[in-house]
């Protein structure tokens, strides 16, 4: 099958980019490894050529499942997964399907230490299927390797909190991605007080399971992907986003924690094709108070009135000031409220999630100089500054000015096209 090229790397306009393998039907070897330059061509759907197996041409030996670093905050965490059926929008991608479904699991600070069985990662069924459409050589992997990465969360933990006392958190992960590849950020803010949802974008992600077993696959890396496609995945992810707000903070609650989620703060964070929905729901949900895109490229949503609202974009390298991807560039005039734009160096596209853990721990090599660990941390921190500052109020000098702490952040002047 061939893998469609994720919207990072695939601007409106023709340019020589590089591919991330964050896409399609990809394991998380290729989830995580950056192929060699592509060209043109890729911005309007030809096929990338597949990433070489590993060197050597030897099978991956996996000795223990994977595990993600353990949240930095003081609270337990639960998890619970929600089938979510809008019953008002057919499906935009299936003509058949009259009801846009969707799969979302829930993160939250748990009432008290518990002890209970751990979330799993994903579904033995789907970390199959995300296998089997690996583009590198994954031959020593278990079939069901990614459903026993061991998370921090205890599934269906009681949730902890009082009404309307939690600010909320939704994620929208990259381009052929599950939603739990941003577990190691969702935990994390969980574990500091926040609910956090993050979506799987049904029939965009290698393969969504849905209770009883009835699964998903992803039936756009069968389509071109020329900019039309991207804009109305991006279009496509902000009705999304506003309707599983409507589904957690409504007058009836889908989630029995509902209830306790303050639906004045609310903010969208997103990697990738998640980032630029991000900026999409952002214009189209006034709901949503603050937004991060990592690493996504953007399309071209703001109004000419501009964004008032707070926004951050934070990258790798390729998306400095006047770089590779010019995407930023063209939206930071548009937006008017408080932003930042911050780049990790070192980092791939794949730094921004969990698979550059999970590959790390299986030996695959992403390519990136960053280790997978410290860009989760590095990540975590910035992303849990920005909302601590916008949506509960608290000062942060971390985004103002470089930190002797994390020298792998930049602060951006576009002005300057500099990052120091």
């Amino acid at each position: 099958m061939p893998q469609p090229m994720d919207p990072s790397r695939a601007p409106s306009r023709p340019l020589p980019v590089r591919r991330a393998l964050s896409t399609g039907l990809a394991t998380t070897a290729a989830l995580i490894a950056l192929a060699a330059p592509a060209t043109a061509g890729a911005a309007s759907g030809t096929p990338p050529r597949p990433a070489a197996a590993p060197a050597g041409d030897a099978a991956i030996r996996v000795t223990a499942p994977p595990r993600l670093p353990a949240p930095t905050g003081p609270r337990p965490v639960g998890s619970t997964s929600l089938h979510l059926t809008d019953t008002a929008r057919p499906d935009p991608w299936v003509a058949a399907a009259r009801t846009r479904e969707l799969m979302v699991t829930v993160w939250y600070p748990a009432r008290i230490t518990p002890k209970g069985t751990r979330a799993p990662y994903m579904t033995p069924k789907e970390s199959e299927i995300t296998l089997k459409g690996a583009d590198v050589d994954v031959r020593g992997l278990p079939v069901d390797i990614l459903s026993r990465t061991r998370t921090h969360s205890i599934r269906d933990a009681a949730p902890a909190g009082r009404r309307h006392g939690r600010p909320l958190v939704v994620l929208s992960p990259g381009y052929g991605l599950p939603r739990g590849s941003l577990t190691g950020l969702a935990e994390d803010l969980a574990s500091h007080g926040y609910m956090v949802a993050g979506i799987d974008h049904t029939y965009e992600s290698a393969a969504t399971e849905f209770p009883g077993g009835r699964l998903a696959t992803c039936v756009t890396c069968e389509q071109p992907h020329g900019p039309d496609f991207w804009k109305k995945l991006t279009a496509v992810r902000a009705a999304d986003v506003s309707f599983v707000l409507d589904e957690l903070t409504g007058a009836k609650p889908a989630w029995r924690g509902g209830p306790l989620i303050d639906p004045a703060r609310v903010a969208v964070v997103g990697h990738s094709a998640g980032g630029a929905a991000a900026l999409a729901a952002m214009v189209a949900d006034p709901r949503l108070r603050a937004g991060i895109d990592m690493d996504g490229t953007t399309m071209e949503v703001i109004p000419a009135t501009g964004l008032a609202r707070p926004f951050l974009f934070l990258g790798q390298p390729d998306h400095a000031p006047g770089g590779r991807d010019t995407s930023w560039d063209r939206d930071w005039r548009l937006l008017t409220g408080w932003k930042r734009w911050l780049v990790l160096a070192g980092a791939a596209h794949a730094s921004f999630h969990d698979f550059a853990v999970i590959g790390e721990q299986l030996g695959i090599d992403d390519e990136a100089e960053l280790p997978g660990a410290r860009a989760m941390t590095v990540t975590r921190r910035y992303v849990r500054a920005f909302l601590d500052r916008h949506l509960l109020g608290r000062p942060q000098p971390l985004l103002d000015r470089p930190s002797a702490r994390y020298p792998e952040i930049r602060l951006c002047s576009v002005a300057e096209k500099t990052c120091a």
